[in-house]
Order: structure tokens, then C-alpha cells, then sequence
């Protein structure tokens, strides 16, 4: 089979010479979402571990030694201070105490017959019928004897206290945990062992540990006007229970210790929090979300316009008013919700890249345009409320 050559028309020629010698259409600036930054107020929070502790919490021990004899309360049940808990038996102590009665009567009578005689004594003196070294022994005797009273007296009151003591009483009004120690235990004062533990927790603390650099920096910005607090002392306080909720009532900061943990570098703060439904617990561990203050004239920029170099440093993509990419390193200082605060390399106005193609580089021309997805997602909030 015989193959023909093909050959191209001169209209072939002149149409391809054409359409080669025309210009290629030049690329387009890429589509980029920017949003204009703006100053505006923000509440700086911080979240710190800690634990809850009671407001009052008492142990209850024995002050004498002796047998239970009886526990007069429900474990768990809430108790009022004086209220009875336990009995010891009182058979030994009611025996001492009329032992010590006994002994006071009879001091007292022997104080009666020496006064009368150091009195006759006085009078027989002056006549010379009994001599002066009679008169001062008969008063020494009445003065001896006036002092054997006075011991038998508190004899007796140590007694009596000694027997109050068989009957256990609460020293604080509060809830009562489970009791250690059963009828018929054998109990002894000073013991290391508590017979039951005491806890108020109608209202608790919350003890948290923040570094001294963090408080330090808070009461510089406090000091300085940058951060402002309602109230002049105080911050209100939130807590994260351990099942991820947030507790319904907020608490309140009461103080911070005035010495910083020389192990932890730390400082412990003490927030007090209502608990009438008994939520909170003592020992439970909880993270307490601190208010710190209202930040005026703050800077908040998306996390996703905040980007992180090889070096760990943080930067961000801007456009300039010819609408080129710049780079530039900025510093957030903490997160609040979806975005960072600002404190140095961005201000009020600057127009940041949130929305644009993997590996834009600084220099580039660009068109800009508002970002789809905080504009959706702003608009949904506002159709949710």
C-alpha cells in the first residue's frame, strides 16, 4: 500500500501563523479572604487546676479513755454543733467525781473547826493562856486547810468536766462522714485515729496554683490601665467540673498566699464558691476558670490567619493597601474562643489573609475579598439568636 504525503495549504499557514503570533492571556490575581481587623474590648481568662476543700472540717477524737457505749448518729447525716455523737461509759468517771465531793466535804469541815480554833487562839493570846507559837500554828492549820479546799474544788470540776466528756459532742454543724469506730471500741485521748471527720460544705474553697510570672504580669497590666476589673478586689470565678460541665453558680476569688512556693515557683489562690445542693465535693478535682479582666483596645485575630514559622514564632499574611502580601511576626499572647490576642505586629485596620491558596508568598499580587467561612459562620450566629 502506497502512503501519499501530506502537505499543508498556504490558508493552513497564514491561519497558524496567525494564531501563533498573538499574545498569551495573562494569569489572574488569585482570590484571597482578608478580614479587616479592628480594636474592641476583651475578657482575659485563664484555667487553672485545683482542688475543693470545706470551708470547716473537724475530726472528731476522744478527750478520755473508755469504752463506746453508744453512737447516736446516721453516717452521712448533716449534724448541728453540740449535738451528742457518742457515749463512752461513765461508770469510772461518776465514781471520781463522788470521790472528789467526798473529799471536798471533808476539807470543808476541817476548815471550819480550824478557823474556830485559830479564832479562840486570838483571844486566849492576850491573856497569856496559850502561847504565841500556838496561835500561829492553829492559823496555819485554818490557812492549810482553807487551801485543802480549794484543791478539793477544782478536784471536783476536773471530775465533772472529766464526765462531760463521756458524751461525744459535734464541735461544728456540717455533714458527718462514716464513723471509724463502733460500739463497744475501746477509745483513748490523744489518739492518732479520728472516730469521724466534720465537713461544712454549704459553701467551698477551690485552692489553684498560678505561677508568679502570671501574676505578676496581671497586676503590671491592672496597674497600668491596660486591663481593667470590676470591683477592687476579687474576680469572679467559673468551674469546670471533672465530667466537662461548667458548676451553674459563679464563685469568688478571696485572696492569694503571700509567699510563692519556693519547689513550684507557684502562688495558691483561694476562690469560695455557694454549694447549696452539695455538688461539690471535698477533694474532687476541678479546673477553675479565673476572670482576670477586661482588656481595652484589644487586637482578636482568627486562629487560622496565625500561622507558626520553622522557628516556632508566630506570623501572619497581610494586604497592603496595593493589595501585595505581606509577612509579618506577630505576638499572640493568648487564645480566647477562635482567636488569638494580639498584643505587637498587627493593628486596628490591617487587612488579614484567613482564606487563600497553600503557599502564598509574601509579594504576591492578589484580589481580595470577604472570607466565606466567618462570613457563614457569623451569619449563622446571628440566625441562631
Amino acid at each position: 500500500m502506497t502512503v501519499r504525503p501530506r502537505f499543508l495549504t498556504l490558508g493552513t499557514l497564514i491561519l497558524l501563523t496567525a494564531c501563533g503570533s498573538g499574545e498569551a492571556p495573562q494569569a489572574q490575581p488569585p482570590e484571597i479572604g482578608v478580614l479587616t481587623l479592628k480594636a474592641e474590648s476583651a475578657t482575659l481568662t485563664t484555667e487553672l487546676p485545683g482542688r475543693i476543700t470545706a470551708v470547716e472540717t473537724s475530726e472528731v477524737r476522744p478527750q478520755i479513755s473508755g469504752v463506746i457505749r453508744k453512737r447516736l448518729f446516721t453516717e452521712g447525716s448533716m449534724v448541728q454543733a453540740g449535738q451528742v455523737l457518742y457515749e463512752i461509759e461513765d461508770a469510772p468517771y461518776r465514781a471520781a467525781l463522788g470521790t472528789a465531793q467526798g473529799n471536798l466535804a471533808q476539807a470543808q469541815a476541817t476548815i471550819a473547826s480550824t478557823r474556830a480554833q485559830a479564832e479562840r487562839y486570838r483571844s486566849l493570846v492576850g491573856i497569856n493562856a496559850v502561847s504565841r507559837q500556838e496561835l500561829d500554828n492553829a492559823e496555819a492549820a485554818a490557812k492549810q486547810a482553807a487551801a485543802s479546799v480549794a484543791a478539793q474544788k477544782a478536784s471536783v470540776q476536773a471530775a465533772q468536766v472529766n464526765l462531760g466528756f463521756t458524751r461525744i459532742r459535734a464541735p461544728i454543724s456540717g455533714q458527718i462522714g462514716r464513723s471509724l469506730y463502733t460500739v463497744g471500741a475501746l477509745v483513748q485521748a490523744g489518739q492518732a485515729d479520728a472516730l469521724a471527720t466534720i465537713q461544712r460544705t454549704d459553701r467551698v474553697y477551690v485552692d489553684v496554683t498560678q505561677s508568679a510570672a502570671q501574676l505578676l504580669d496581671l497586676k503590671e497590666a491592672l496597674r497600668s490601665g491596660s486591663i481593667s476589673r470590676e470591683g477592687a478586689e476579687g474576680a469572679d470565678v467559673q468551674l469546670i467540673l471533672p465530667n466537662g460541665k461548667t458548676y451553674p453558680i459563679t464563685g469568688r476569688l478571696q485572696f492569694s498566699e503571700v509567699t510563692v512556693d519556693p519547689q513550684s515557683g507557684g502562688v495558691t489562690l483561694r476562690a469560695s464558691f455557694p454549694n447549696p445542693d452539695g455538688m461539690l465535693l471535698p477533694g474532687m478535682y476541678v479546673r477553675a476558670r479565673l476572670v482576670e479582666g477586661v482588656k481595652r483596645q484589644a487586637i482578636l485575630a482568627p486562629q487560622q490567619g496565625i500561622s507558626r514559622d520553622p522557628r516556632g514564632r508566630a506570623t501572619a499574611l497581610v494586604v497592603n493597601a496595593q493589595n501585595k502580601v505581606e509577612q509579618r511576626q506577630v505576638t499572640a499572647e493568648r487564645a480566647i474562643g477562635d482567636k488569638w490576642v494580639v498584643s505587637d505586629g498587627l493593628k486596628a485596620g490591617d487587612r488579614l489573609v484567613v482564606e487563600g491558596p497553600i503557599g502564598l508568598q509574601p509579594g504576591t499580587q492578589v484580589k481580595p475579598r470577604a472570607p466565606r467561612q466567618i462570613t457563614a459562620a457569623a451569619t449563622a450566629g446571628k440566625s441562631g439568636n
